[in-house]
């Protein structure tokens, strides 16, 4: 298991590809997987390939770094949820507290089938995009969750894989500012143009912060970090 090879969690999205230049930033070899769980926001899949294709262009030093992608088919996941996620449905409140965009045991199964290929390709780091500072309550992004996801892999493979959460105790404002930090106005520009967080996939409407639909919960908390982080740069 090589300590300077990671995987990261990479679904094409703001926090995962600032996940993705912030392993790239630390590691000598960074491989990346993605997820295909039925979600109506699938336009992602082909997006995030042209958000590496536009890593290895515009930052050399990383694009040395990057290697091989890796497309999981958990469509079965999304034929047992019912969720508006995996489902054409409004996106609203549940009686739990938990919007119904939550699709249970969605993380617990990315980290799982995410180590399980690790494991296959000697990479000993997790990188993950989950954080429970501005998010939209899930359970599974919370650090206690991803420590004790942490244990479990490490006790039921026998191995010694390190899970990285970034993001974790930052707000949105504070992920643009983290990408600032590690790829400069370039790497701002990139995740505007070319990444999408939109829940309904709506690549048709550009925003100052990106494209989306600009009103689902994903879409309103990236605008509301954009304009925090702007209005803390210099005039």
């Amino acid at each position: 298991m090589s300590e300077q090879s990671a995987l990261v969690l990479f679904s094409g999205g703001q926090d995962s590809t600032t996940c993705l230049a912030w392993a790239l930033d630390r590691f000598d070899h960074v491989e990346t997987i993605g997820f295909d769980y039925g979600q109506r926001h699938r336009v992602e899949l082909e997006l995030r390939q042209n958000v590496r294709e536009a890593l290895r262009a515009r930052f050399p030093a990383w694009a040395a770094k990057l290697g091989e992608d890796h497309l999981v088919d958990l469509t079965v996941l999304g034929q047992i949820s019912d969720t508006a996620l995996t489902k054409d449905v409004a996106i609203a409140m549940q009686a739990d507290g938990l919007p119904n965009t939550f699709v249970p045991g969605r993380n617990l199964v990315f980290m799982t089938f995410a180590a399980a290929i690790a494991y296959r390709r000697g990479a000993k780091h997790l990188v993950t995009g989950v954080c429970e500072t501005d998010y939209s309550g899930y359970p599974d992004c919370r650090d206690d969750t991803m420590k004790a996801m942490q244990l479990a892999l490490n006790l039921g493979m026998q191995s010694r894989f390190v899970i990285h959460t970034p993001l974790m105790w930052i707000d949105k404002a504070q992920t643009w500012d983290l990408a600032e930090r590690l790829g400069g106005a370039d790497l701002v520009s990139l995740i505007r143009e070319e990444t999408i967080s939109c829940y309904n996939g709506d690549t048709t409407h550009r925003h100052e912060w990106g494209m989306g639909c600009g009103t689902c919960p994903a879409c309103q908390l990236r605008a509301q970090g954009w304009a925090a982080y702007r209005a803390g740069q210099p005039a």
